[in-house]
């Protein structure tokens, strides 16, 4: 029988005595001069790279969301961003990454128990590492985001600082948490409301009212929408009734039906429908045995691949249509393709061999609360990779574009708490708090790296224009 493996547990003081050792090896104003490095690869190449492997048809797609703005080129470029963080920095504490904390991958969602959550909901480039480097790309985010919504420098500095500081003073409470009371941290609707309420008070010395009035609406209207977004609510917007049963509408290239998706992976609707029927088996099995029962319950109804996101498009997505007790009783389950990590081009290999399951167990790892239909495959084509979740389950996202300063503070401090509390449930929130320290040198250091790099996406996304304008690369907008 194999040993277990020892695990060493630190004292508290051994604890902060690492982050104090850290401290001197790497300064906080260490964080701060970025520059981006002269030998650094083509960025458009970069991209190039990612889309061997993707559809063709989709690519063209892909291309015209990240073209939209700077920012939307930004939430695309994870592996650009993978690249220019290897070099940078880092204290030497390792959390459970996202891989890709920019402000758009947060978002509302359901737990088990129907209660609406705030949380981290996209783990595709999830992956052990250095802390720093989610921290970096959710400022940098909010830097880039509140540029391009025409925010003054003022604002856009402050914004970023509120999301290293909501950080930095979480993970300092986390640090003084029993273990169990972190684990279940977690940001409720109740927690929200509160939380508009207060910035509303707090906002009407500094704002007119109509502004705060404004800002509080939109909150509301999007606490409303989430609740509305549900496997029932996508069955009025998904599918049609035709000779008195379900079938998903087509809309391509946004949606294509099984019964057409067939012939872009040269096989017949009969075969495609086949290889649906066993990778659901095979997801079952990856599931807990209660939720592999819950779903036995459920009869298929259809399929469709379905182009989700900004940076994922053109990697295999599907959604598949099952039925309950009838045909008012839905459930969109969602099929995502799973790569490597764009941070394993120079961090340490996942220890999951199969990339979905490396996405699942990461989500697990970093969220308060996850979908109770996560689960992974190994695809039908040789070196495909899927994960399975809920097509919708409750989910809301911020609209960034359509922010104030007011609401993007707001939402950037919620950010930085999320992220603080993901992090410590992996990571050692002692020796972190302990290095980030009491003071607001961290926030003002990764502020400095945010305004340095949002300058350089936005170098970045000039070229990717050219080269779209030039023909190097295809674009389809609007889609």
């Amino acid at each position: 029988m194999p040993a277990s493996r020892v695990v060493r547990h630190f004292s508290v003081a051994e604890r902060r005595d690492a982050g104090r050792k850290a401290l001197e090896r790497v300064p906080l104003s260490s964080h701060k001069g970025w520059m981006v490095d002269p030998s650094r690869a083509d960025p458009v190449s970069l991209l190039e790279a990612q889309n061997v492997t993707r559809d063709a048809d989709l690519v063209p797609v892909r291309h015209g969301r990240m073209s939209a703005s700077p920012f939307t080129f930004y939430r695309g470029a994870a592996r650009i961003m993978a690249e220019d963080l290897k070099d940078t920095p880092t204290a030497g504490f390792e959390v459970q990454l996202c891989g890709d904390a920019h402000l758009s991958n947060f978002g509302l969602y359901a737990s088990p128990e129907r209660s609406l959550v705030f949380d981290l909901n996209d783990f595709d480039e999830t992956l052990p590492g250095p802390f720093e480097y989610d921290v970096k790309r959710m400022a940098a985010s909010f830097t880039i985001a509140a540029q391009n919504n025409g925010f003054s420098k003022e604002d856009r500095r402050a914004i970023t600082r509120t999301s290293v500081r909501a950080y930095r003073e979480a993970m300092r409470n986390f640090a003084q948490m029993g273990t169990l009371e972190t684990w279940y941290a977690r940001i409720s609707e109740d927690d929200l409301r509160a939380g508009v309420d207060a910035v509303v008070r707090k906002a009407r010395k500094v704002e007119s009212s109509k502004t705060i009035d404004k800002a509080k609406k939109r909150a509301a209207k999007l606490l409303l929408k989430a609740h509305s977004s549900d496997s029932l609510q996508a069955l009025s917007k998904l599918a049609e009734v035709v000779d008195g049963r379900y079938r998903i509408v087509s809309n391509p290239p946004v949606v294509v039906p099984l019964r057409e998706v067939g012939s872009t992976y040269g096989v017949s609707p009969d075969e495609f429908e086949g290889i649906i029927h066993d990778q659901f088996r095979a997801y079952r099995t990856t599931l807990q045995y209660d939720r592999r029962h819950l779903l036995q319950r459920y009869e298929f109804v259809d399929a469709a691949r379905k182009v989700v996101g900004v940076g994922s498009v053109g990697t295999r997505a599907f959604i598949i249509l099952l039925q309950g007790r009838d045909d008012q009783d839905p459930l969109f389950l969602q099929l995502k393709e799973a790569t490597s990590s764009v941070l394993e081009s120079h961090l340490k290999k996942s220890r999951f061999t199969q990339p979905g399951e490396r996405v699942v167990q990461g989500q697990r790892m970093m969220q308060a609360s996850s979908d109770i239909f996560l689960g992974w495959t190994k695809g039908a084509q040789e070196g495909r990779y899927l994960y399975w979740r809920q097509l919708r389950d409750m989910k809301g996202s911020f609209v960034v574009e359509d922010a104030l300063p007011v609401g993007l503070d707001f939402y950037a401090g919620l950010c930085g708490w999320t992220l603080a509390r993901a992090h410590a449930r992996s990571g050692d929130a002692v020796a972190i708090a302990e290095y980030l320290g009491d003071t607001e040198a961290f926030d003002k250091a990764i502020g400095d790296f945010s305004e340095r790099y949002a300058e350089q996406n936005g170098i970045d996304f000039n070229h990717f224009e050219a080269a779209i304008r030039f023909g190097r690369i295809q674009a389809i907008v609007g889609v």
